[in-house]
């Protein structure tokens, strides 16, 4: 089974807890960050949206010489000793359409906040795409 097909699976897994127990306090999602596929599937998204580098200045070019399997393997075992150190973001200024700009920051090109964002994205991702699915069905 591919990675995105057993990220499909948890997602699914998640969904049916949510809509079976609708109390249910889900306080444990944190452990999903650092489980291989999970990793996997988060840097081939990532890499999908041609994501540029960050403060440290890492390129896709650079983690894939030094080997994908590798560079996630060692990402996961900081996330799940709970040691990874987030560096500071990449400060950018964007134009805005009234002609002013506006900051926006820029973590590294994999971070805990990507993975954090892609797990929390994919858990309520697929509960806002069902409800719009009824509602246009």
């Amino acid at each position: 089974m591919s990675a995105a097909e057993r990220v499909s699976e948890l997602q699914e897994k998640l969904y049916c807890k949510a809509k079976q127990e609708r109390g249910f306090k889900f306080y444990i999602l944190y452990d999903k960050m650092y489980i291989g596929y999970m990793l996997e599937e988060g840097y081939r998204r990532v890499k999908a949206k041609d994501g540029s580098a960050g403060v440290d200045g890492q390129e896709f070019k650079d983690i894939e010489a030094q080997g994908i399997e590798k560079f996630l393997k060692e990402l996961g075992e900081e996330l799940r000793k709970r040691i990874y150190k987030p560096s500071a973001v990449k400060r950018v200024w964007i134009e805005k359409a009234n002609g002013g700009k506006r900051p926006i920051g820029i973590p590294k090109l994999l971070s805990y906040y990507t993975f954090l964002q892609f797990v929390l994205g994919m858990f309520f991702g697929i509960s806002i795409y069902r409800q719009n699915y009824r509602q246009f069905n």
